[in-house]
């Protein structure tokens, strides 16, 4: 499994930005909840440990095993059903001896594992309506368990994840079109199904935070009064910031405006400590991950490692854009981490590891003259 490299091919531009928006994380999670940051500090050690040892092993060796990758995950989201643990009114967390994580973030890199191998087995037949449709059954499973949690965010990015795995794939345009055709007017009627009273597609809760997006005024001290002071404490922060863990009353980590800030809105707490500037760096560094695992995708050996590459960039730049909109008011909150910098172990570690097989698709791309290295 293992393979003789050169050093001069490691990726260590990729490994700079990684840390150095971990770094950010580290310190933004220890001004929100101090008692955090050692934990997602050693996360972090633990995650680097594992994307250096994962960049070293071929990755067309691992994904030789992709359908023991498929159940694995099947099974853990099935698990987190029938014993999965309890948490503000979600069923999403898995405590298999003494150790406690997400598997729907799990999930989202073994899965496109997964679908890496099973398109490059199937990358000629990517025209036919069989190998198409048996790309969808064998996805919805997975959306459905993580749906059920119920964990609308983790749903959507999931199936972002498939679209981009499927375009990579080579899916045919007819497809592509035919599915774009049907999507949007029917995202039109089930929105228009949502906003109903009397609605039972999905939860209430859910309900409430697309109602209060589109009508913050009436939620102003409910659904909405999170994503209001987000907007605030982001504002507040102006050009340069108050200053790393500020003492001031009024700031969000002080003032208790926001529920689990350390979570799914750590970007206010960047903007309102490092200002518009130290925002900016996270926004620029998150798109030069993706930008550099784009990179390596047009350059891996074979479809594969395109798969795996381009799927690691848009789990990272669709995960963050998703989560900066929900801070910045762009969108409904969603509950979504943003990468490498919200508090969670799971998709810290998750993440590391796609980082990983990225970083050894880019020791095994193509050199100039288009011959594997």
């Amino acid at each position: 499994m293992l393979k003789h490299y050169h050093i001069r091919d490691y990726d260590f531009k990729l490994i700079i930005l990684v840390v150095a928006i971990t770094a950010i994380g580290v310190l933004a999670i220890g001004s929100a909840k101090e008692s955090l940051q050692s934990r997602q500090l050693a996360g972090a050690v633990f995650g680097f440990f594992l994307m250096l040892v994962i960049s070293l092993f071929d990755y067309t060796v691992i994904l030789k095993f992709s359908w023991i990758m498929y159940v694995v995950n099947l099974v853990l989201l099935w698990l987190v059903r029938t014993i999965g643990a309890r948490a503000g009114g979600a069923q999403r967390w898995l405590n298999l001896f003494g150790i406690q994580f997400q598997p729907s973030e799990t999930a989202k890199i073994l899965l496109i594992l997964f679908y890496a191998q099973f398109i490059m087995k199937h990358k000629e037949e990517m025209g036919k309506l069989k190998i198409v449709g048996s790309c969808v059954l064998l996805f919805i499973p997975s959306l459905y368990l993580i749906y059920k949690q119920p964990d609308m965010s983790t749903s959507i990015m999931v199936a972002i994840l498939f679209c981009v795995v499927m375009f990579l794939g080579g899916v045919s345009w007819k497809y592509v079109i035919l599915f774009i055709s049907v999507a949007v007017p029917a995202f039109v009627i089930l929105l228009t199904l949502i906003l109903q009273p009397d609605q039972e597609i999905i939860d209430e809760f859910q309900q409430r935070r697309i109602l209060a997006f589109l009508y913050p005024e009436e939620y102003e001290n409910t659904e909405a009064y999170q994503q209001i002071n987000s907007v605030m404490a982001i504002g507040s922060g102006m050009l340069y910031g108050k200053g790393y863990n500020t003492n001031e009353i009024s700031s969000v980590k002080n003032g208790n405006f926001i529920a689990e800030v350390e979570t799914d809105f750590i970007y206010a707490v960047v903007g309102e400590e490092f200002g518009f500037v130290g925002g900016c760096i996270v926004i620029v560094l998150l798109i030069f991950i993706s930008f550099e695992c784009i990179m390596v995708a047009r350059k891996a050996k074979d479809l594969a490692g395109t798969i795996i590459a381009g799927g690691v960039a848009a789990w990272i730049g669709f995960q963050g854009m998703l989560n900066i909109a929900v801070a910045t008011y762009a969108s409904p909150n969603t509950g979504i981490p943003l990468p490498f910098v919200s508090y969670g172990l799971t998709s810290l570690v998750s993440l590391y590891i796609g980082i990983g097989f990225v970083m050894n698709v880019r020791l095994q791309c193509k050199n100039d003259r288009g011959v594997s290295k």
